[in-house]
């Protein structure tokens, strides 16, 4: 009969093969949300942290639990702080990105996409959201932002600059989950069926609500 201390060994073994043969798919998944090496190098010696400590007798498919695991650390780093000051949203993924037919690449890079609109939406005015949005992921001309806006060029410019900007601060404001789902759904419609209509129509939207709520509270 093996020692407690072979067992616990063996145990150790078998933890590593695991991470090992599946540190490829790994880090391709941190990778590809946080778009550097060396972050997804991070998330990967976190990821064996864990993986050494958990009750791995509960874990019936490593590989899935893994994938879980990096996933969910590689979005918990995107979402810092010291991440969204250092990365600029315009590298993040705006637009569907290949993923090799691979479903479990295919659903990292749509959670990736929920947490950067959810930025955009804290972040941002509808205004400047609206002007970043048509710049940077469908690289509208500025004379066509401002005709869908109804605002100048000079203004159009200076929205995509300051939502830049504001990118970088630690202000954010409170975005309902429906909300959230409705720009998610027009934005995702608008970059993999082309039809940027509906997506120009709820940003217009947008900043007329915005504006009429601002005008209220102001005369309050």
């Amino acid at each position: 009969m093996p020692s407690k201390s072979a067992a616990h060994t063996e145990d150790l073994r078998e933890a590593e093969a695991a991470f090992h043969e599946s540190r490829g798919l790994m880090h391709a998944i941190a990778h590809r949300i946080l778009g550097s090496a060396g972050e997804a190098d991070d998330v990967l010696q976190e990821a064996w942290i864990r993986w050494q400590t958990y009750d791995r007798s509960t874990v019936r498919r490593p590989q899935a639990f893994l994938a879980t695991t990096v996933t969910r650390l590689a979005i918990n780093v995107l979402q810092s702080a010291r991440v969204r000051r250092e990365t600029s949203l315009g590298q993040w993924p705006l637009e569907e990105a290949g993923t090799g037919g691979d479903p479990a690449l295919g659903a990292v890079d749509g959670e990736a996409l929920e947490v950067a609109v959810l930025i955009l939406m804290e972040r941002l005015t509808p205004a400047q959201r609206a002007a970043y949005v048509l710049r940077e992921a469908f690289d509208y001309p500025y004379g066509r932002i401002a005709e869908v806006l109804g605002q100048s060029q000079t203004n159009a410019r200076q929205l995509v600059s300051r939502a830049r900007r504001h990118l970088a601060a630690e202000k954010r404001a409170t975005v309902t989950a429906a909300d959230h789902r409705q720009f998610l759904t027009a934005f995702s419609t608008a970059s993999q069926a082309g039809n940027v209509a509906v997506l120009e129509k709820l940003l217009r939207e947008e900043i007329v609500s915005y504006s009429d709520c601002r005008d209220a509270a102001q005369a309050a």
